[in-house]
């Protein structure tokens, strides 16, 4: 087969996901590999696309390689998928898969996102391997990698690949307009939106959470700022919390983003997700490197598209603002019924906002924290800003520091254990764990 690695990746050849396609390379030398670095290009092939073209004209299958950004694929991968669409570029009949790098932080959503764009272009998919950016340096790691890749072959000589899914877009309920109501300017909230010129049902959903909403908005349309380029992976920022791109992003997304009391995410769903450009936006903030410094503040939703029926995209976003600590007010949509989706949303923020409502994460985000929490630690000595952050805010929380609770269990544990103890307890033992909680209600 030819198979071309399609690289996603903005450092190219020093990619750590690229390596592990390059082992595989190397232990199936009967398949002919080439190299396509689309991620280190894409801004040479948004103006010429005829390298890319061929190459992925020449392949039989397209292998994704990528680190895991921000829940999905890097920004430069993303825009790629995008112009392959673009140009509309046969792929009925090629075999696709990909393989990932990171610390499992939402691979899944980034290998679902793949997956889906992957059955869009008629390309028949084979899941993926999704490694630890360390595993090619274990003899599992690498056993992993080549029955992984043994496993697509298998797939491919039996035909056996992922049923496309066939997904009926409906257009968007129209949004009415309505009367502003008396502001406040007791606080602030900004509307991140990515809107293109043709974008006239997500400007009317905009128009109508800001004549509901009771206190002052400001919208920063993404598209309107001159982004050097999506993020790069160079982690100059890791110390001095400085981006190594002189457009400014850092210092407007600090100054003046996040200086507000709540913010509204507002985009048309395309290829489904955000799209390349809020990518873009979304891996840019890793300037604040793994740092949640909004924590507390709300979060709101303006989506125009099918958001119901994509389940990936609900994940990503239900996900960011649980890791983030951020108070989901809602996401409205013009599916069925925008306008009360819009004022509901609009009603429910501020009433985060006035009583400074936030609540416990689930398994998203505490799951998540756990992942950060073991890297930056482990990781403390390059990534200086975040070890702080996470230091100064209590989120080393590791288990081995609740010496007591560790004592008391194995104190439980030896008189469980002990069949005539246990039979002697009856149930005093379930009595003694809801005596803390009783003492509370007594109170």
């Amino acid at each position: 087969m030819n198979i071309l690695i399609v690289n996603g990746s903005p450092k190219g050849q020093y990619s750590i996901t690229l390596q592990t396609c390059l082992y595989i390379q190397n232990n199936f030398c009967q398949h002919h590999f080439e190299i396509l670095n689309a991620g280190q290009t894409i801004k040479a092939l948004e103006k010429d696309f005829s390298p890319a073209l061929k190459a992925v004209n020449e392949a039989d299958m397209l292998l994704f390689s990528y680190p895991v950004y921000t829940f999905i694929v890097p920004s430069q991968l993303h825009r790629f998928i995008e112009l392959l669409k673009e140009h509309d570029v046969d792929l009925n009949g090629k075999w696709a898969t990909q393989i990932s790098t990171s610390k499992h932080f939402y691979d899944v959503t980034a290998h679902r996102f793949i997956r889906d764009n992957a059955l869009d272009m008629g390309l028949k998919y084979v899941d993926g391997l999704s490694a630890d950016m360390d595993d090619l340096l274990t003899e599992k790691g690498r056993q992993e990698a080549v029955s992984f890749f043994r496993m697509v072959l298998w797939n491919v000589e039996h035909g056996f690949h992922v049923a496309p899914q066939k997904v009926e877009r409906t257009p968007g309920v129209d949004v009415s307009v309505s009367q502003s109501v008396i502001k406040s300017d007791a606080r602030k909230v900004i509307v991140v939106a990515d809107l293109l010129p043709d974008d006239v049902q997500l400007r009317a959903m905009i128009e109508r959470f800001r004549n509901v909403f009771p206190y002052g908005t400001e919208v920063f349309n993404i598209r309107e700022f001159a982004f050097g380029g999506g993020c790069m992976s160079c982690f100059n920022c890791s110390s001095s919390g400085k981006c190594i791109y002189k457009d400014g992003f850092d210092d407007y997304l600090r100054n003046s983003i996040q200086k507000h009391d709540a913010i509204v995410y507002a985009f048309s769903i395309r290829d489904h997700s955000m799209g390349s450009r809020f990518k873009m936006y979304d891996d840019r903030q890793f300037c604040n490197g793994h740092r949640t410094v909004t924590m507390g503040m709300p979060f709101g939703y303006l989506v125009s598209g099918n958001y119901s029926k994509e389940t990936n995209l609900q994940m990503i976003v239900e996900g960011r603002a649980e890791v983030g600590g951020n108070y989901l007010a809602g996401v409205a949509t013009d599916e069925f019924e925008p306008d009360a989706d819009i004022d509901r949303m609009a009603q429910r923020l501020a009433y985060a906002l006035d009583n400074h409502y936030t609540q416990p994460s689930n398994f998203l985000g505490v799951g998540g924290m756990k992942i950060f929490r073991d890297l930056i630690y482990l990781m403390r000595g390059m990534m200086r800003a975040d070890h702080k952050f996470f230091k100064s805010h209590g989120q080393y929380d590791f288990p081995q520091k609740k010496k007591g609770t560790a004592m008391k269990m194995y104190l439980v544990g030896m008189l469980i254990g002990n069949p005539k103890i246990k039979a002697r307890m009856g149930n005093r033992m379930n009595e003694g764990m809801i005596g803390p909680y009783r003492k509370v209600l007594e109170k």
